[in-house]
């Protein structure tokens, strides 16, 4: 795997789609699942009463996922194709779960879009779709799925293709760029071979083709270390051990690294990924570290980890561009939700809403409207309530981006334009 180019794929999609299907099928065609944990999982999903979701169970590990049948939290999982060596990121579609989602969204280095042949777009495939775009997410493939259940019709597979097509247009995707890939999870049509006698009308690539075709974002390691903490564990022998992705900048032994907004500093004695030591980690690496003169309850999930010489900016406040995708009313100024930023989660205060834009255009329409709405882009002024480490868009940009939930819902995402730091 290491001499590979790595690549973080995230599936997204409505619930029910057969994402996680889709990612067993995957594991086990690229030879990552066994045929025997196949059969044991298979036994399982008809203890439970879940005959057909053996290859789902291979990502949703949780005893109560398994009972409910749907994703909840964000499982990472490796295979590998002639080309690259990817973890998987399985998004959970339910709509209580999106918080997860937008976490492993921001993580993604490219998207597989789910949408099921017989169901069609639904809200949470537009939702998906739009918080992948405003989260940065560059590469997309369009995955339309349970093809068999539709008796792999060409007519079918064109209707999901025309109103997809539309629909990524309208968010600003180049929709020249994207693969449309019929196929089927369940039966394993088209991901590894040609569906020449399913689909005789399809002449493009099989799925596995398609992730191949994939490019590998730059790693920015000649800028300044940034890592946001995911967990942290403490662990027998090894004292405290963070847990998190590096996001820019190299993670290195034996140096002493801050974590803000604690301001507590360490020690960096030991880097592992996927349970191998590493002399240092670069962006793009899920890493565990053990950190020397840290104690656990110093630093919590959200922290990010950055070097001393430069350390993660610390908020008073931050400009930023939004779009309103769900509000049942309106937001104005003091509206105070929860923002999903990096791995941390915060209620922050608008207390400005600078100018609205044309969504279209991003020309100024209005400048200091009194209130937003659904659909509307604006800038706004916003405070944190607690300390946070908010990073600008431009310089970095998994540390400028979030999103706004409130209600059990996502109601805004958004890109940080300018950081006004809190004194020292």
């Amino acid at each position: 795997m290491a001499n590979k180019e790595h690549i973080n794929l995230i599936f997204i999609g409505h619930v029910d789609h057969g994402k996680s299907t889709s990612v067993g099928r995957i594991l086990y065609e690229t030879g990552a699942l066994t045929e025997q944990q196949l059969r044991k999982l298979k036994e399982e999903a008809e203890k439970v009463g879940k005959a057909t979701f053996e290859f789902a169970f291979t990502m949703d590990t949780l005893k109560e996922e398994r009972e409910r049948g749907v994703t909840i939290d964000l499982s990472h999982k490796e295979f590998e194709t002639q080309k690259f060596y990817f973890t998987i990121i399985d998004a959970p579609g339910h709509k209580d779960f999106v918080k997860n989602m937008i976490t492993g969204a921001s993580q993604a280095d490219a998207a597989v879009l789910v949408c099921s042949a017989k169901e069609g777009i639904q809200p949470q495939t537009k939702e998906h779709a739009f918080l992948a775009k405003v989260l940065g997410v560059q590469q997309l493939i369009v995955a339309v799925n349970k093809m068999d259940a539709v008796n792999y019709d060409h007519l079918k597979f064109d209707e999901v293709k025309t109103q997809m097509t539309t629909l990524l247009k309208n968010i600003g995707y180049k929709v020249e760029n994207i693969p449309f890939v019929p196929y089927s999870g369940f039966q394993g049509t088209n991901i590894a071979k040609k569906p020449t006698a399913e689909m005789p009308w399809y002449s493009g690539p099989t799925l596995l083709e398609c992730f191949d075709k994939l490019t590998v974002p730059a790693k920015p390691i000649d800028k300044p270390l940034r890592l946001p903490i995911q967990d942290v564990f403490t662990i027998t022998g090894h004292g405290t051990v963070p847990v998190g992705r590096v996001e820019t900048g190299i993670l290195k032994l034996n140096e002493t690294v801050v974590f803000m907004p604690s301001g507590a500093k360490g020690e960096v004695k030991k880097i592992e990924m996927h349970h191998q030591e590493l002399q240092q980690a670069v962006p793009g690496d899920n890493v565990g570290f053990n950190v020397k003169n840290v104690d656990k309850k110093d630093i919590r999930r959200g922290e990010v980890v950055g070097s001393v010489s430069s350390p993660p900016k610390v908020a008073a406040e931050f400009t930023a561009q939004i779009v309103v995708l769900e509000h049942p009313t309106a937001i104005g100024k003091g509206y105070t939700p929860v923002f999903h930023l990096h791995t941390a989660q915060i209620a922050c205060t608008i207390t400005e809403i600078l100018e609205k834009k044309d969504p279209k255009t991003g020309q100024t329409q209005q400048k200091n409207p009194d209130f937003i709405k659904t659909g509307d882009v604006a800038i706004v002024r916003i405070k944190p309530l607690k300390p946070v480490v908010v990073e600008k868009f431009s310089e970095f940009p998994p540390l400028g981006r979030f999103a706004i939930r409130d209600m059990g819902q996502t109601v805004a995402a958004g890109v940080v334009l300018e950081v006004v730091p809190k004194a020292a």
